[in-house]
């Protein structure tokens, strides 16, 4: 009996979440993850008695769109960012500008940071 590569699509998977806002590369890793999972699976169901992981095979790649999915919502984010920056600080500056746990200093670097991008 032999063992389909789970370890592998988990890995791809966490590194998926982990990325999930680095301009997309959680996105590249979570699709890998599923391609990688798809064909383990296909190999699976050729020969199920070959193979002794194939539940765990399926719960893999269900991470991995789970993780494909959260990716997306980070990229939508990062591009949002990049097309509407000014949408961006004004929430951004939103959410700390009250909060009395916020150093003034950090507020004034919010602030520079909305002036040099033309937002305020």
């Amino acid at each position: 009996m032999q063992k389909l590569n789970t370890t592998l699509v988990y890995i791809l998977s966490v590194v998926g979440l982990l990325c999930c806002c680095v301009y997309g590369l959680g996105t590249v890793a979570a699709i890998i993850a599923i391609v990688v999972a798809t064909k383990e699976i296909k190999k699976y169901e050729a020969n199920p008695d070959q193979f002794v992981n194939g539940k765990a095979m399926k719960s893999a790649r269900v991470f991995a769109i789970v993780s494909l999915f959260i990716s997306f919502i980070g990229l939508a984010f990062v591009i949002w960012t990049l097309v509407n920056p000014c949408a961006f600080f004004d929430w951004y500056i939103g959410m700390f500008e009250n909060n009395p746990n916020v150093p003034a200093e950090s507020m004034e670097q919010i602030y520079q940071a909305a002036e040099e991008a033309g937002c305020r």
